[in-house]
């Protein structure tokens, strides 16, 4: 029987990648993370020793709270929640149950720089269209949902990157990947014929056969490849003409978010989904 205000590993793998994710927060102590340094998708990690500070940020919204077993750091950390008027649940079994599931965890080091509010911050080239657009998606579902992204010129890049520590992504550079710079930070790329989206969910360990399938029509679309799938023509088709509505490539994104949120459903869901008009059509009389 589910314990009260409590939500089990099933139904949170569901709202893991949606915009109706509740906010999952870490809490396990640190001699836990430091056994086991990976994150549900879409965590945010704090401290329990910090929760008068943190818990104000999370007023009117929906939380669910994880530590190692699901036991007592959760249960008493999200009973403070709710006292400060945050809808906030446990995870039944925590972390280890949702290991045991066989899910996905993200490396918490995967990028290791963060700014003071604990964000990541990333910086790409302006006009974000499919690839530019598809891993801000995921970064924000999946791996940081504070995440900053910065839009600058392709010449600006990696000045920017570098004095305001952001990690660049889908730019044309050469180095070795994920190689540490005293100068700059890691930046993720291109890598043969997979694009900057393929490489994050193999890198953070997110090839769930949804995203495996979202990132196929995403490399079709952003290396001219209609022959990978029926649907890469509908999303590069979309993803130009959202790039033709806004000026502003902030707004840019957040209207690419709603589109990815809509593709990876489809990946997810409705794959199999047929529709065809009029659904109602009287059969014929003999």
């Amino acid at each position: 029987m589910p314990t009260p205000n409590s939500i089990s590993v099933e139904k949170l793998v569901r709202l893991v990648g949606t915009a109706g994710c509740p906010v999952v927060v870490d809490v396990r102590a640190d001699n836990a993370f430091r056994d086991d340094r990976r994150l549900v998708p879409g965590s945010v990690r704090r401290a329990v020793a910090d929760i008068g500070r943190w818990s104000a940020d999370l007023i009117g919204r929906s939380a669910v709270l994880v530590c190692r077993h699901g036991h007592d750091l959760s249960y008493g950390a999200a009973a403070y929640l709710r006292q400060a008027g945050v809808s906030a649940e446990t995870l039944e079994g925590g972390f280890d149950a949702w290991e045991a599931a066989g899910l996905p965890l993200v490396p918490a080091d995967k990028p290791r720089i963060r700014d003071e509010q604990g964000r990541t911050v990333w910086v790409t080239r302006g006009r974000p269209e499919v690839d530019c657009s598809a891993c801000p998606w995921l970064i924000r579902r999946f791996v940081d949902p504070n995440a900053v992204f910065l839009f600058v010129p392709s010449t600006e890049i990696l000045g920017v990157a570098e004095r305001f520590h952001a990690v660049p992504f889908d730019i044309d550079v050469t180095g070795v990947f994920w190689s540490d710079c005293e100068e700059l930070c890691t930046f993720w790329s291109h890598r043969g014929e997979l694009c900057t989206f393929d490489v994050m969910i193999e890198e953070l360990g997110l090839a769930t056969p949804p995203l495996l399938h979202l990132a196929t029509l995403v490399r079709g679309a952003d290396t001219a490849r209609p022959d990978l799938a029926p649907e890469v023509a509908g999303l590069l088709a979309a993803s130009l003409g959202l790039s033709r509505i806004y000026a502003d490539d902030l707004a840019q994104l957040d209207a690419g978010m709603l589109l990815y949120d809509a593709f990876y459903r489809w990946c997810r869901d409705a794959t199999e989904e047929t529709h065809n008009w009029p659904t109602n059509k009287r059969k014929e009389r003999a």
